[in-house]
């Protein structure tokens, strides 16, 4: 090194200078014109000059060089000292002299000039919230000290940022203000303004495969998922280049080739380059291989479980196309927790500290015989069983959830099984809900699990007012869904309401010109605390004032009140599996009407009674989040029934019947016996209830989720004489919220089309929904959980099974959003095109679009 700075040597201004900017970028200055360059001199004093905040003894400490040493010059030491101050990257400039030279002896002067400092940063071409993001990932922020290094890599950043984002010809600018001196602190301060273009996304002229002669390029395009050649008729594929994207699908076209066998398949070189019409384009040069088959599959180290057993689960024959991915699922497919595959046969039954691997033994012929190798273990055991981050709801509402308890025997899908309980509750982050395996120990087969949850708020308050059905609609909402109403006299458990003990309370008050309505709700899902046995009750009762066509205004004298309990027991059954659910309620309804005319009653005046026992069998497994679930099903179905009153009352209904139908409407007299003998025949209703519901949730690629939905309702009548109720029927159509008809009617949603507008006026006694809805989310956040819909469905209604044609259906599509947050439930909207006209109308037109408001309901 000395003999390359010997040659540096200049004469500068009287003085020699010895430049290390090719090293250090820094210089050795030396006052002495007959300088030595190859001497030794012992240091006197240092001195330290130039511009910088640093202390005296804190730029000597640091440098390394002391007062007494001796130094050759130029030598290792100096250079090293110039390195380490260099390194420190706080100072634009390092100098070092050697003054004062007396004999052997001189002086070591130390000059510095301080990095500038960042005093305002401004990101041009962001929304502020994505700035403040860029400063966080590049860790600027002002006060830091500027260096060349900061610069040259935040550009880097950017550029290469945006690019994998798919902005391939994106510009990042960057530049500094004049340096300028702070007043107050001596400081050296400059401004950074970043100035981004990214322009837009590119999108894939062509992908072009060479050497692809096993497979086809229709094949081996379509297994890249994420990137797609520019096509007009592709409609839900975007076709723009995303670097992250495209990289994950070369794996997956040389995973397709694994699939076919082909297990020495790679890409030789890939390019990506630009067009001349400023897209993208993608050249893949493939080395294909031979394609390979599976020849004898062995089983060594099983104890547990014989090779047959375990044959029947890895489902793979001798002589089948080598399929390495297939292997891999079948040994443990990480895709789905609760796959049939060898790993959680083993896991599943207690066996966690096992490990499986499968081992190519022989390639001869293009044939693979593989051992797969098992170390089962011991099998474990539940030790310690813990939860943290419940604030508010007690823990033995969580540990009534687990499936895990101390002392069984582990198994994952009873991991598994215990976060889907838990999500389910509605009283924590679904996302957030994790077991953490703490203390395992594979000699005595013991494993601790801590389940961590963030709680989220499960009350919710509605307060909503509008306008529809002629007038001014005020709505108040409060649901309680983790109560506590042991504390409701507990002053200091109002927080601002008594809340831990995982108990629905439920208070809706709502009224307008022409009705108002109260209802109040309790549920107690444990209801010893001992076994889920779900107890439930409700007390409602809603008035409903007729419309005044003169005065277009509710007459009060004129009114349909309606006053009903329920209690019911829902049970969770273990056969055929925990999923299911048993549940029956006992509900009376009192009907009262006062002066009350309408089409769908030929009595004004008079009472109805509804006495009815219902049961339900039900049975759920989705998971996790009940707001998003990401896969399994629902289904439902249940019976309302009330007494056969015409099988003992000695009424002759037959003969009712016939009067009823000889009587003339028009004719008031003969109209109001009418009237007396529906009075007679719905004193007491007589009917039967019958509904079905099915729901399945498909994970299509990621959290893109297919829900798929048919409905089913049927409402009869025991005795065909004493005919259908004109209670509880199916009004088909709209969005269910415009109901202001409160009539014991049953709302059917179906978008597209005017609320209850596919069913006739009185309602009909049978009807069936066909659904498909393709959701997205755009966060699942704790605070607020939002997704995107598209939506394909389409029902009917009818009045009796001669009318009944189950596939001559209302048919609408459209697309829509849902928000979740903690305090107000979901909300939402949708805009949905009917494609049939309305079967009432008399138009013949496609109905069109339709506008939907979504208030706390799921379709």
């Amino acid at each position: 090194m000395n003999n390359l700075l010997n040659k540096l040597i200049k004469l500068v201004d009287g003085r020699f200078l010895i430049y290390f900017s090719l090293i250090f970028s820094s210089t050795l200055f030396s006052q002495n014109k007959n300088y030595n360059s190859s001497k030794k001199y012992t240091i006197e004093n240092i001195i330290v000059s130039g511009t910088n905040n640093y202390s005296k003894s804190t730029i000597i400490a640091y440098s390394g060089i002391n007062k007494g040493d001796t130094l050759e010059v130029p030598g290792e030491k100096i250079s090293a000292a110039i390195k380490k101050l260099w390194e420190s990257d706080l100072f634009s400039s390092i100098e070092f002299y050697v003054v004062n030279i007396n004999g052997n002896k001189a002086d070591i002067e130390i000059a510095l000039q301080d990095l500038p400092e960042i005093k305002n940063i401004t990101i041009k071409g962001l929304k502020k919230k994505k700035a403040e993001e860029l400063k966080d990932e590049n860790k600027i922020r002002e006060g830091i000290k500027l260096t060349e290094n900061l610069l040259t890599t935040t550009k880097n950043y950017l550029t290469n940022k945006y690019k994998k984002e798919g902005y391939f010809n994106a510009i990042v600018d960057i530049e500094t203000s004049e340096t300028y001196i702070d007043s107050l602190s001596s400081n050296t301060k400059v401004d950074l303004k970043i100035d981004i273009k990214k322009g837009k996304k590119l999108k894939v002229e062509y992908i072009k495969f060479q050497n692809s002669n096993k497979l086809s390029e229709k094949l081996l395009k379509g297994s890249m998922k994420n990137t797609k050649q520019k096509n007009a008729f592709r409609l839900f594929k975007r076709s723009k280049y995303i670097e992250k994207d495209y990289k994950d699908d070369l794996t997956s076209v040389i995973k397709k080739y694994k699939e076919k066998g082909y297990r020495d398949a790679r890409v030789i070189s890939d390019s990506v380059y630009l067009t001349p019409r400023n897209r993208v384009a993608i050249d893949l040069t493939l080395e294909e291989g031979e394609q390979y088959r599976f020849g004898d599959i062995s089983f060594i180290g099983n104890s547990v479980y014989n090779s047959q057993q375990l044959s029947q689960i890895l489902r793979i024959r001798k002589g089948s196309i080598y399929n390495a991915v297939q292997l891999e699922e079948r040994i443990a497919d990480n895709t789905s927790p609760d796959a049939n595959d060898l790993t959680n046969l083993y896991q599943n039954n207690g066996y966690l500290f096992s490990t499986i691997n499968p081992v190519e033994v022989s390639a001869e012929g293009n044939v693979i015989d593989v051992e797969v190798r098992i170390s089962e273990g011991k099998p474990a055991h539940f030790n310690k069983i813990s939860v943290k981050g419940n604030d508010t709801t007690n823990d033995k509402i969580i540990y009534r959830e687990l499936h895990t308890k101390p002392g069984e025997l582990y198994s994952k899908q009873d991991v598994i099984r215990s976060i889907r309980e838990l999500s389910q509750l509605g009283f924590f982050d679904a996302q957030q809900i994790t077991p953490d395996f703490k203390n395992m120990n594979p000699e005595e087969g013991l494993v601790d699990i801590e389940y961590s949850v963030v709680e989220k708020g499960s009350s919710q308050i509605q307060l909503q007012g509008g306008f529809g059905g002629g007038g001014f609609i005020g709505t108040l909402g409060l649901s309680f869904n983790n109560f506590s109403i042991k504390n409701i006299l507990n002053g200091e458990a109002y927080k601002p309401v008594p809340r831990g003990d995982g108990q629905s309370l439920g208070i809706n008050l709502q009224a307008s010109r022409f009705f108002r309505t109260a209802s109040f709700s309790f549920m107690e899902p444990w209801l010893n605390g001992k076994r889920p046995l779900q107890f439930s009750t409700s007390l409602s009762h809603t008035q409903q004032f007729l419309y005044n066509p003169v005065s277009r205004d509710a007459d009060k004298n004129k009114r349909f009140d309606i006053t009903g309990i329920t209690v019911g027991l829902g049970k969770r059954l273990r056969k055929p599996d925990d999923f299911f659910m048993l549940s029956q309620t006992v509900g009376y309804q009192h009907f009262n009407l006062k002066n009350y005319n309408t089409g769908l009653f030929t009595f004004g005046d008079g009472e109805s009674n509804n006495l009815y026992y219902q049961i339900g069998l039900s049975r759920s497994d989705t998971y996790n989040d009940p707001i998003y679930p990401i896969g399994g099903s629902s289904y439902s179905v249940s019976a309302k029934l009330t007494i056969p009153y015409s099988l003992f009352n000695n009424t002759n209904y037959e003969a009712l019947k016939d009067e009823y139908d000889s009587l003339n409407r028009n004719d008031t007299e003969e109209f109001q016996r009418m009237g007396e003998i529906d009075q007679e025949r719905y004193r007491w209703l007589e009917f039967y209830k019958i509904k079905f519901k099915a729901d399945n949730y498909t994970a299509l690629m990621g959290k893109l989720v297919l829900k798929s939905t048919f409905e089913f309702g049927f409402l009869g009548a025991y005795n065909n004489d004493r005919g259908i109720i004109p209670f509880e029927r199916f009004f088909l159509g709209g969005d269910g919220l415009a109901n202001y008809s409160l009539d014991g009617r049953e709302v059917i949603q179906l978008r597209g089309y005017p609320n209850q507008s596919l069913s006739n006026q009185d309602g009909g006694s049978i009807y069936n929904k066909y659904s498909l809805e393709l959701r997205y989310p755009i966060t699942l956040g704790e605070q607020a959980k939002i997704y995107g819909l598209t939506f394909f469905e389409a029902g009917s209604s009818y009045n009796d099974f001669k009318d009944y044609t189950p596939f001559e259906l209302n048919r609408s599509a459209g697309f829509g959003l849902r928000l979740f947050m903690p305090m107000f439930g979901l909300l939402g909207f949708d805009f949905g095109y009917g494609m049939d006209s309305l079967p009432y109308s008399g138009f013949k037109q496609p109905n069109g679009w339709e506008t939907h408001f979504i208030i706390g309901q799921q379709f």
